[in-house]
């Protein structure tokens, strides 16, 4: 507690002073004083990018989820509440920590951000660790891929996801207080979730924050077995086999119940609670603010049921905290040269404890870590704009217990980064640039002489050149190129223990060199009175591809999985588009429809693990101005193209239905949803997911939900 108080005494001492600056400086426009670009028109303004750019104007494929839809998708879970957007799947470790996957990349390849800053936990160093960003809280989220992700670091390379919150307020309520609250039911996980927050002007332009949430759920609802056919018809053949005597104070393992698993998913029940206070003073000349923000959750990991003698059977359960303190001060100085400068910084200290069926503690992961972003943007100079800055990051991990994987290490890192944009009428050109500095240390134990001792140095640079060009007054075709290098992680480096979360024996690589790749990506856009499309295609050629392969040998009674560095190609498309079929009075009938595929392979290994594989899903919506009526059917293919270690994944089709209510119509302070989801109780499995042949998706779920802000 001590540490923590002292770095909040330390932000607010360094930002006293551009507090100062900021009510010195001229006056501009509004939404530069406070920096809050997401309250611009819908879909206009892309705010997760270092330069605010119109959504047509990315050279990537770009998702906004906010407002109705996001009260729609909203789950436990960041995966899982990104689940429909184009290009976007879910690790699905259980209903609790399921974190998205972009294009097929996953873990170290993909940054989750709150307002621009790391989430600062460690749900990049395995799949059972829950991601630390309540959606529940989130005001929009936002997912961008392209040149612009790479400027918030290298291992943005598959793309980022940003949550948007109001902790730090942005702008001073008209009223005595603004209040908004979400309260919900889902009948898969018996889940009831209710979350607010009221922002109170205090006068002289400073504005307080308060919020809070709570999340409990039951054991997940499955449309049928929890083990495949395939594992079931092993476990029944393990219950035939003599049994074998258990040692001393277990019990024998019933191979026939696992196979009988059905309905429930054993163990995957959470409750969660988050508690977080901000103070922002926001004058003419710029804002300044800081929070506090409390995450407590108590999870489970869906059972990996044995189904042959030897392995393994365990039901771990997280218990996770997070203490975080976050500051961000905007300066407009409306100068010739620089026209803002932005101070953005995050720190947190996170523990998680993963705990035995008895209560007790196994394994304890320790994580405190800073994240810190100066950017100057330049003043615009006729066709040109850019910005510049600088990004620090670091990492003190530690892992604890028997089944520490890693030693204690440090990450320490400096990136600097600029983008530039030029715009000569329907053409626009933007190349960006960014060096990295990374220094890993590994310490361990005395008693650990199996760890690596030492450290690594990388220096990175990466790039991206690209242009689009507009056809006529509504169509845009862009491409863009880039070149990336990215430092191999400490999991990557100096792994070299059993891992009980993915039951595995993680065993790293010390001398790995830097990941490098270049990618190509062509994207189309348009736009009409009754239609939209977007579609982009991309490949990437890497370079010392960091990969897991399954040695077949065995250390701790699990597997051994060994990172190893090869070439590797991932390529793939997206496309989505809306289409106004009818016009009835006040309302109209649209359709939609999206479609993503990605193609993965290691030279010399064979297909990627855990792509997954083709998907299509279309609806149609009656939208009126009080009421919304949708139904949908998403099919997902076959995963039959897999690595050596995996299993082939059936194909699923899934049929959903949601109704929007807006009382008050288009003032909507209040708002109801009603959506049934996975109708017709399929038991379907996604491809991404360690966990897929022992845990599907969520059988049917009849959820409720209301929003009030006002």
């Amino acid at each position: 507690m001590r540490a923590r108080f002292l770095t909040g005494c330390a932000i607010a001492a360094f930002l006293h002073p551009l507090a100062a600056l900021a009510q010195e400086a001229p006056a501009s426009e509004a939404e530069k004083s406070t920096g809050d670009y997401h309250r611009k028109p819908d879909d206009e303004i892309v705010v997760t990018g270092i330069l605010p750019t119109r959504r047509e104007d990315m050279l990537s494929s770009v998702a906004v989820v906010q407002g109705e839809e996001l009260l729609q998708a909203t789950r436990p879970s960041l995966g899982e509440t990104l689940q429909h957007e184009p290009g976007v799947s879910a690790t699905s470790f259980g209903p609790s920590a399921s974190r998205p996957v972009l294009r097929g990349l996953q873990g170290e390849r993909v940054r989750v951000l709150t307002d621009g800053i790391g989430a600062i936990d460690v749900s990049n160093t395995s799949v059972d660790h829950a991601v630390v960003v309540n959606p529940l809280l989130a005001e929009r989220i936002e997912v961008l891929r392209g040149p612009q992700s790479l400027l918030y670091g290298s291992s943005a390379i598959g793309g980022v996801v940003n949550v948007i919150d109001k902790r730090i307020p942005t702008s001073v309520p008209d009223e005595i207080a603004h209040v908004g609250a979400m309260a919900g039911y889902g009948s898969a996980a018996e889940e009831r979730s209710a979350a607010g927050a009221i922002d109170v002007p205090l006068g002289a332009n400073w504005v307080a924050h308060v919020d809070g949430s709570y999340l409990k759920t039951d054991d997940m609802r499955i449309g049928g077995y929890a083990l495949t056919p395939e594992l079931r018809a092993q476990a029944l053949a393990s219950s035939l086999l003599p049994t074998e005597t258990p040692d001393a104070g277990e019990e024998p393992i019933d191979f026939a119940a696992n196979a009988r698993v059905k309905g429930k998913l054993p163990n995957s029940a959470a409750k969660t609670w988050t508690a977080g206070a901000g103070l922002a003073y926001i004058g003419e000349g710029g804002s300044i603010g800081v929070s506090y923000s409390h995450y407590d959750s108590l999870y489970g990991i869906p059972v990996r049921y044995a189904t042959e003698p030897g392995q393994e059977q365990e039901a771990p359960r997280l218990s996770l905290e997070q203490d975080r303190v976050d500051a961000r001060a905007v300066i407009n100085a409306d100068g010739d040269l620089i026209d803002k400068i932005t101070l953005r910084l995050g720190y947190a200290d996170y523990q998680h404890f993963e705990l035995e069926e008895s209560g007790e503690v196994g394994t304890a992961f320790y994580n405190k870590g800073m994240e810190g972003r100066l950017e100057f943007t330049q003043a615009k100079r006729g066709a040109w704009q850019g910005a510049t800055g600088v990004q620090v990051f670091t990492r003190d991990f530690n892992v604890v217990g028997e089944e520490a994987f890693l030693p204690k290490n440090r990450t320490a890192q400096i990136g600097l980064f600029t983008l530039q944009q030029l715009e000569y009428g329907p053409l626009k050109i933007e190349a960006g640039a960014r060096f990295e500095h990374t220094e890993l240390n590994a310490t361990p134990g005395d008693d650990q002489p199996q760890f690596f001792s030492g450290s690594r140095t990388f220096d990175a640079l990466s790039g991206s050149l690209g242009a689009s060009y507009g056809l006529g007054a509504s169509w845009r075709v862009g491409l863009n190129v880039s070149r990336t290098e990215r430092a191999p992680a400490a999991e990557e480096l100096f792994a070299n223990g059993p891992h009980a979360g993915t039951e595995a024996f993680e065993v790293g690589n010390p001398d790995f060199a830097l990941e490098k790749s270049w990618s190509l990506e062509a994207i189309l856009r348009g736009s009409g009175e009754n239609y939209t499309f977007e579609a982009s295609a991309y490949h990437s050629w890497f370079s010392n591809f960091i990969y897991d392969d399954l040695t077949g040998e065995v250390e701790d009674g699990l597997p051994v999985y060994q990172f190893r560095q090869a070439d590797a190609r991932y390529y793939g498309f997206e496309a989505q588009g809306t289409l106004t079929l009818a016009r009835l009075g006040e309302g109209k009938v649209v359709a939609d429809a999206l479609g993503d595929y990605v193609h993965a392979r290691i030279v010399g290994f064979g297909p990627a693990p855990r792509i997954p594989p083709l998907r299509v899903l279309g609806g149609m919506t009656y939208t009126a101005p009080k009421f919304d009526v949708r139904g949908e059917v998403e099919h997902v293919w076959d995963q039959n193209r897999i690595s050596s270690f995996e299993t082939p994944t059936d194909g699923y089709t899934m049929v959903n239905a949601e109704i929007g209510v807006r009382p008050w119509g288009d003032e909507r302070p209040l708002s109801f949803a009603l959506s049934a989801n996975n109708i017709f109780d399929v038991n379907a499995r996604r491809h991404a997911s360690y966990l897929k042949d022992y845990a599907p998706l969520a059988g049917r779920d009849l959820r409720v939900s209301a929003k009030l802000d006002f």
